[in-house]
């Protein structure tokens, strides 16, 4: 049975997942065939023998062709899981990743004492961190700022969904921020180098080069978040970053020249230090 014959009318879901596995990856072949159809995964473990639509395996089979040349399966599905929670994802942003949890987890453990945190994540993309943050912490009092609008619509999108309350400005970096100082200050700017080769290495050849490049030496957005950042949090508050593997030691030496106390590292459950941060002096 060829099921990527257009003028063959029988195709089921054992055939269409066998051709495409040929192709891509036979797990993200079953995903792609669960958006496509509308099947749950279950479903699509149950029912081999399920025949396909015409539409159903256009679909499908579009689908497959684009994740063969390359194409990120969250841009292909819209969709992203991040801290247990599905997120809208658009090529706007970029794609949120496991090892950008442990921002949060930092962030938390960072506010467990206060009781109506004040926290502010600079650059939210799709709002997963801000999102995140607001809805594991209740009584939070979350801002989250991007320059990008599309950025902000897809992170409203996110928020409004999954029952976030945000308070989402358009901003370069601290830019429209007026008045008021956080206990938290979160970000995950861009870090790449420019010219680093995984920029021409899957997903990120897809990803927004606004939200990856981060100047000649991949720190010139964090740079720029550190040295500001004292003047938005308030006395004791923290600001953590994630930054690339090889990162750390520049960027805790930035925080402690910028006056932060207990600068620290915190690795990622792959052992490399992914966030880095520190404390503005009582």
């Amino acid at each position: 049975m060829n099921c990527n014959d257009p003028q063959n009318a029988e195709c089921d879901v054992a055939h269409a997942l066998a051709e495409a596995g040929r192709r891509i990856d036979r797990i993200e072949a079953r995903i792609l065939l669960s958006y496509a159809v509308g099947m749950t995964a279950v479903e699509i473990v149950t029912y081999p023998e399920r025949p396909l639509t015409p539409v159903g395996r256009s679909n499908f089979r579009a689908l497959v062709a684009r994740r063969e040349h390359g194409e990120p399966i969250a841009y292909l599905t819209g969709m992203r899981e991040f801290y247990g929670r599905n997120f809208m994802v658009t090529p706007d942003v970029l794609i949120p990743r496991p090892e950008t949890e442990l921002l949060v987890d930092t962030g938390l453990a960072r506010m467990t004492e206060i009781l109506a945190p004040r926290i502010l994540d600079l650059g939210c993309g799709s709002g997963c961190v801000a999102i995140s943050l607001s809805l594991e912490r209740p009584g939070s009092n979350v801002t989250t700022v991007d320059r990008s609008l599309a950025a902000l619509a897809v992170a409203r999108h996110n928020a409004a969904t999954l029952g976030a309350t945000l308070r989402c400005l358009e901003s370069d970096w601290y830019a429209a921020l007026v008045g008021t100082r956080y206990h938290l200050i979160v970000a995950n700017p861009p870090y790449v180098a420019a010219g680093d080769s995984h920029l021409i290495q899957g997903d990120l050849r897809f990803e927004p080069a606004s939200a990856l490049l981060g100047g000649s030496d991949g720190l010139s957005d964090i740079r720029i978040v550190i040295s500001q950042a004292s003047a938005y949090l308030l006395p004791g508050g923290w600001l953590l970053l994630e930054h690339g593997y090889d990162q750390a030691q520049r960027v805790q030496a930035m925080l402690g020249n910028a006056g932060f106390v207990d600068v620290g590292q915190y690795c990622d459950l792959a052992g490399i230090i992914r966030v880095s941060g520190g404390r503005l002096a009582v």
